[in-house]
């Protein structure tokens, strides 16, 4: 197959709830932010196989043994797929996701990369087909990924997801406004997820009932969302952090964080992702409460602030 020049694109995504206890098969809402972008360019060139992007630039040779090593891999298995080990590229990522933040990075990266590839050789991409190959590289990064990363980074409705199952989209209130803190440190998601492995293989008898607690929330929060009750979300919210405090995933800055968005007038806030480091999130019931949370973040020690609003439709899967 002759390789053409190909354009794929992704997008951030947040977990709302859920995050840890999705790995044991317990429900996570996880929402797609499409204002942050990444975009995988891919051009064929005569020799050479090259990567352009702020986390790796080099050939694909040399990445293996780097950061970027699954990606790297997962590019590798495209190529074999494709009959096309020997062809020359460059492949160019423009992102605008931080990475090592809990925004879904690595998986955006993927999901971008397979589109390109597909579309690079004139062939149609199943959903479920996407998802298998951003698997790839994701079980590299991060050793037992739940597949909810992709899946939200590939999506335009919020997710309800289930490891193993396919991904229900949900739909969100009409008012409510979410803002997204980065605390500038980044995030451990495999750490993270064999932190919370050891605690459970430890001491299975205290902490499986926190795994519990956290996917009973997620169904309540389902339900919050469907009744517009953005109240009570945030308070699901809320607990849904103390649990994952008591998980040891949360961070003293973290804490911080959550504490002064709840002074600012959030309805709840938690971090979003693997923890230990990374981003949180606080809920808001308008734009000029989300604003004032927003400053008071930054005031605070955020690094970067995002503001999602749930008004704002997006259609697709």
């Amino acid at each position: 197959m002759n390789m053409q020049t190909s354009i794929g694109v992704s997008h951030a995504k947040i977990i709302l709830m859920g995050e840890h206890a999705v790995v044991y098969h317990q429900p996570a809402i996880a929402l797609p932010i499409k204002a942050i972008r990444l975009t995988a360019t891919l051009r064929p060139q005569p020799k050479d196989q090259m990567i352009a992007s702020t986390f790796y630039s080099g050939s694909l040779r040399a990445a293996a043994k780097t950061r970027f090593a699954g990606i790297a891999q997962l590019i590798r298995q495209l190529l074999r797929f494709f009959d096309a080990e020997q062809q020359g590229f460059m492949l160019t990522i423009a992102s605008e996701l931080p990475a090592e933040r809990g925004m879904g990075s690595s998986a955006a990266t993927a999901v971008a990369i397979v589109r390109a590839f597909y579309q690079a050789f004139g062939q149609a991409l199943p959903r479920e087909i996407l998802l298998n190959w951003a698997s790839v590289s994701e079980k590299l990064i991060h050793g037992n990924p739940s597949g909810l990363d992709a899946a939200t980074t590939s999506a335009s409705h919020p997710q309800w997801f289930i490891k193993n199952q396919k991904p229900k989209a949900l739909r969100l209130p009409p008012e409510g406004v979410l803002v997204i803190a980065d605390t500038g440190t980044s995030g451990h998601t495999g750490e993270a997820v064999g932190q919370v492995a050891a605690l459970l293989q430890g001491d299975k008898d205290y902490y499986q009932p926190e795994i519990a607690a956290i996917g009973n929330l997620v169904k309540v929060g389902a339900l919050a969302l469907a009744q517009d009750d953005l109240v009570t979300l945030g308070h699901l919210m809320t607990t849904n952090q103390q649990h994952l405090k008591t998980l040891g995933v949360s961070t003293p800055a973290l804490d911080h964080l959550v504490d002064v968005a709840e002074d600012a007038g959030a309805l709840g806030a938690k971090l979003t992702g693997s923890g230990l480091g990374g981003c949180m999130i606080a809920l808001a019931k308008d734009v000029s409460t989300a604003q004032k949370v927003a400053a008071a973040l930054t005031g605070a020690g955020a690094k970067e602030t995002w503001v999602y609003d749930f008004s704002t439709k997006d259609d697709g899967q």
